[in-house]
């Protein structure tokens, strides 16, 4: 005869009060982190302006990528065209044109573009395809100077006064691109225009060597590739001091490193732009 055993659960009433919720209970905090104006150009060399600013903080800066390229490119340029150690001609150092600067330049350059950096990405942009176009300058398989000689000598047609007429010309024009560039940077930190009028100088400087090199003065074409190669190793200096100080406040350093901040003497148009930023979200 089969036995059924019922076991009976005891019934436990609990009021609400004395209830015990035992699964734990997650909240969302939500952190926001404004950077200052004057922070924020001296880590992005650039104004804050709303769309910028909302990126700043997704996004790895970039500025300090494209500024190492630059930094390391023009140290080694200037320092062969002083000619120090009795380093003379660039091929062996080619890479610098094409990969050392341009490279980094380059990242930097689409990195800022996604981060709605304008003008650090002009600024990484414009000397990426300065170390790109000159570069090809100091390549022999190419055979640039060669076109410049009627027996298709490349010695001959390096100092023809056709070729370096040329190279004078280019340089000129990218003396007026750097100076427009020099403007805008008065208005962020005195290092940064700093940088961009030693290299305006150091450009025109020389372009003056090869003028004097086309007409044949080679002593005097000599002399003005020092004197350039000193501007844009000032410049470098300068470069190099500015990436310092930008990587020293990504690392988070206690030190406060003076760059010169100019903003204080323009007009703030955070404001204005904020209220246009807002007027087209809504």
């Amino acid at each position: 005869m089969a036995t059924t055993t019922t076991t009976h659960e005891p019934i436990v009433h609990d009021s609400e009060a004395d209830r015990i919720e035992k699964k734990p209970q997650l909240t969302h905090t939500t952190t926001n982190i404004s950077l200052s104006p004057e922070l924020f150009e001296k880590l992005y060399l650039a104004p804050k302006v709303p769309h910028a600013a909302d990126h700043a903080g997704r996004y790895a800066n970039a500025t300090p990528l494209g500024f190492l390229g630059f930094v390391i490119a023009t140290f080694t340029f200037s320092m062969v065209l002083m000619g120090w150690g009795g380093a003379s001609g660039l091929p062996a150092v080619a890479g610098i044109f094409f990969f050392t600067g341009p490279v980094l330049l380059l990242l930097a350059t689409i990195f800022l573009w996604v981060q709605a950096q304008f003008f650090p990405m002009m600024v990484c942009g414009l000397f990426c395809v300065f170390w790109l176009s000159f570069g090809l300058l100091q390549l022999p398989t190419l055979g640039l100077a060669a076109a410049y000689s009627p027996t298709g000598d490349a010695a001959a047609g390096a100092v023809s006064k056709e070729m370096n007429a040329v190279i004078a010309l280019y340089l000129l024009v990218w003396g007026f691109a750097l100076g427009t560039f020099w403007l805008f940077t008065i208005r962020i930190n005195a290092v940064f225009a700093g940088i961009f009028g030693f290299v305006t100088l150091g450009s025109w400087v020389l372009s003056g060597a090869y003028w004097a090199l086309s007409d044949g003065k080679f002593d005097k074409a000599l002399k003005l590739q020092k004197a350039g190669g000193a501007l844009l190793f000032v410049t470098a200096m300068l470069g190099w001091y500015m990436l310092f100080v930008i990587m020293a406040a990504e690392m988070r350093w206690s030190v406060n490193l003076p760059v010169g901040d100019l903003s204080h003497y323009w007009r703030k148009t955070d404001v204005e732009l904020a209220a246009m930023e807002n007027e087209k979200r809504e």
